[in-house]
């Protein structure tokens, strides 16, 4: 069956969601539900990691190092205020948006409760890695405004670099300090995906998003190499910890 010529392409009308703006995009009730899942989600997790960072700074061995951790946590706060101060732009009560996610951040903060500094180090530098590269997957295919927004607050704070120096010393002064924190990393790795995909599927204009029906969303094949991008991912950060993955 042919198309005729005066007949509107369906194709050439439909315009990539990451090539739109989010005044465009957001027409979309459905779009908009599941960027106002991901931006609640997001803050919620910026606000968890400043109280996170900032108890991790009692455990800190030297003044040096409770400054540098102050000044992350400090940062992360920061990302909070411009995830929080866009919702509020959207007409969104941010409390609201964060609310979902509340229990899901607490309970893997609960399970991954660090023993002392050094877990502490690589919960931060393992867990956030993994949330920041689910989390740049998805910006993908944001619009342009808000994909903006979401790989800003998803800079580093510098702690990559600060744990990675601290765990390599640590490990290079007392090498059997090594297999206690691969172990523990490996627990993380497996605790922060379990929670990543039961958040996802417990919100269902996120799910959506990801395994297809908004606009450029996802199919379930490109949801298995995503995680396998991710994995890869954290192998190559445990390789630069000094870690077996």
């Amino acid at each position: 069956m042919t198309t005729p010529d005066n007949a509107p392409d369906a194709s050439a009308e439909r315009t990539s969601v990451a090539a739109q703006d989010w005044a465009r995009a957001s027409a979309d009730p459905q779009y908009r539900a599941a960027v106002v899942d991901l931006l609640g989600a997001l803050a919620y997790g910026e606000l968890a990691a400043f109280e996170r960072l900032a108890e991790d700074a009692k455990l800190a061995p030297t003044l040096t190092d409770k400054a540098e951790l102050a000044k992350m946590a400090s940062a992360e706060f920061h990302h909070f205020e411009r995830l929080r101060d866009r919702l509020t732009e959207m007409g969104v009560e941010p409390t609201e948006a964060m609310e979902p996610f509340v229990a899901a951040y607490d309970g893997f903060h609960k399970q991954t409760a660090p023993s002392d500094w050094l877990e502490g180090l690589v919960k931060a530098y393992v867990g956030d890695s993994i949330a920041s590269d689910f989390y740049r997957e998805v910006a993908a295919r944001l619009d342009a405004d808000t994909r903006g927004l979401v790989l800003a607050v998803l800079d580093d704070t510098g702690h990559a670099s600060f744990a990675v120096e601290k765990v390599r010393a640590a490990i290079d002064a007392e090498p059997r300090v090594g297999g206690r924190l691969a172990l523990w990393a490996r627990r993380l790795m497996g605790e922060a995906l379990s929670q990543s995909q039961r958040v996802v599927a417990e919100r269902d204009a996120l799910s959506t998003m990801l395994v297809g029906g908004v606009a450029d969303g996802f199919d379930l094949a490109e949801v298995g190499r995503m995680f396998s991008r991710i994995t890869e991912a954290h192998t190559k950060r445990m390789a630069a910890l000094g870690l077996a993955a």
